[in-house]
């Protein structure tokens, strides 16, 4: 592309990646990021192993275009090898994703936990919620502030 139209390129939109065992969920999250936040795209994956995949081919330009994510949101009870708290683990001690803002969506709000999370590498933890309504506020909360108002670092090295 000749360099006068770099300026008229489409800035790429944010992308949360949504891991999540149940299709439901994850579809129920798509339409809750949808009808709060219309401008992003929302990418999903069902267990540990599919999560990590993506990341391996996020920002690859072969084939396929995977975008790298934004934001990653993980239900903590995600299955697969590795599960949710060791997949949390192994993004955060990889260089290219460490940087990626990590939201857990858990079920229990027991501090030792929660804490355990923390320690993992989540940015944030959150009770996931049940309910449509719910879970629509919680995407336009947490999108509003991690790829709204916060400044994020640039990604990894």
């Amino acid at each position: 592309m000749s360099d006068r139209f770099q300026r008229f390129r489409i800035p790429a939109l944010p992308t949360v990646l949504f891991a999540d065992a149940s299709e439901d969920y994850r579809s129920m999250a798509r339409d809750a990021l949808l009808e709060g936040r219309s401008v992003t795209d929302m990418r999903t994956v069902g267990d540990g192993n599919a999560l990590l995949a993506y990341l391996q081919r996020a920002g690859a330009t072969e084939g396929a275009v995977t975008p790298v994510p934004s934001l990653i949101v993980i239900d903590a009870a995600l299955p697969g090898t590795p599960p949710g708290k060791e997949a949390v683990a192994a993004i955060k001690a990889d260089p290219r994703t460490k940087r990626i803002p990590l939201v857990v969506l858990g079920d229990t709000d027991d501090p030792e936990i929660v804490g355990a999370w923390y320690d993992a590498g989540a940015n944030t933890y959150i009770v996931k919620p049940v309910t449509f309504l719910a879970l629509v506020r919680l995407m336009k909360v947490f999108t509003a502030y991690w790829l709204d108002t916060a400044e994020l670092p640039p990604g990894g090295e």
